[in-house]
């Protein structure tokens, strides 16, 4: 099943076209795409029998994030053991979280601002983990029964704040508005044919600058999804970005960030490609000065 958020409505993307959630289910689905994941189970029995519906063609522009509104949006960073060492760390023992505020979420198309001031934006093409079921202290071999599906998104980071010091801002640099695209679609896991070895790619103007497969991330899926449930509660329609691997602009020679006029492109095998074209801090556009 792939399902997608349709200028806010919840759609099933079949054949390239789009059936609309709650116009087929009689009323018994809302148009939410949100208020899904804490039905999903209902959900996907229903929407696994729905057969020969007409839909609507597909318009990448009016597509919005498979989940809208997450009540939590965990990170993980130092997933993949180049990333790390193109860091300069070490990988470590337990995962590296962090937080991306819900309010960053944005769909698969669209633009970004820079923030004002000496930023200095960075992309990480990621995997992005949906739960659909509640998951607390759940163990790694019962994992996948508590994801809805899988979409791909882009942890952009803004390096200076995030870190600034004494203590690292990881949180607040990568939430900026529109700091966390996603989509274009979910798709449940059934769908592939290994969820745990797909391809993911960014491309920088045209320029090939991510290009790594998920099967090489340190924790796979299953066991992020038992480590974060011990400590926290995982909740139907939460985000897992599940790390980046290498490729990123801070670790190049000379570093390379984000600028006016840039067109990042990212995909994930199986999912789709995310399209952000990247504009002028908003101060600038408005023809006011940087404080």
């Amino acid at each position: 099943m792939r399902l997608a958020n349709l200028g806010g409505r919840a759609v099933l993307l079949t054949d390239g076209t789009a059936v609309d959630v709650e116009s087929a289910s009689g009323g018994r689905f809302a148009a939410d795409p949100t208020s899904l994941y804490r039905r999903w189970d209902e959900f996907r029995s229903w929407a696994d029998g729905v057969r020969n519906v007409a839909g609507e063609p597909v318009e990448p522009a009016r597509l919005g994030p498979p989940v809208p509104e997450p009540r939590q949006v965990f990170g993980i960073g130092l997933n993949y053991g180049a990333h790390a060492a193109e860091s300069g760390v070490g990988v470590p023992a337990e995962p590296a979280v962090f937080t991306k505020f819900p309010t960053c979420i944005t769909g698969p198309v669209g633009e970004v601002a820079l923030p004002d001031g000496d930023s200095r934006v960075d992309w990480e093409i990621e995997l992005v983990v949906v739960i659909g079921r509640t998951a607390r202290d759940v163990p790694a071999s019962r994992a996948w029964e508590r994801v809805a599906g899988l979409t791909a998104g882009q942890d952009l980071s803004e390096r200076t704040m995030q870190f600034a010091g004494p203590v690292p801002q990881f949180s607040l640099g990568k939430s900026h508005p529109g700091f966390g695209p996603t989509g274009p679609c979910l798709v449940t896991p059934e769908e592939f044919d290994d969820p745990d070895d797909l391809r993911l790619r960014s491309s920088l103007n045209g320029e090939c600058v991510q290009d790594g497969r998920t099967g090489q991330m340190v924790l796979p899926v299953a066991e992020l999804v038992a480590r974060l449930s011990r400590t926290v509660t995982l909740l139907p329609g939460d985000l897992i970005f599940t790390g980046t691997p290498e490729g990123v602009g801070f670790a190049r020679q000379p570093p390379r960030y984000l600028a006016p006029g840039d067109e990042l492109v990212s995909d994930v095998e199986g999912i789709g490609e995310l399209r952000q074209r990247v504009v002028e801090p908003r101060a600038t556009r408005n023809g006011t000065s940087h404080v």
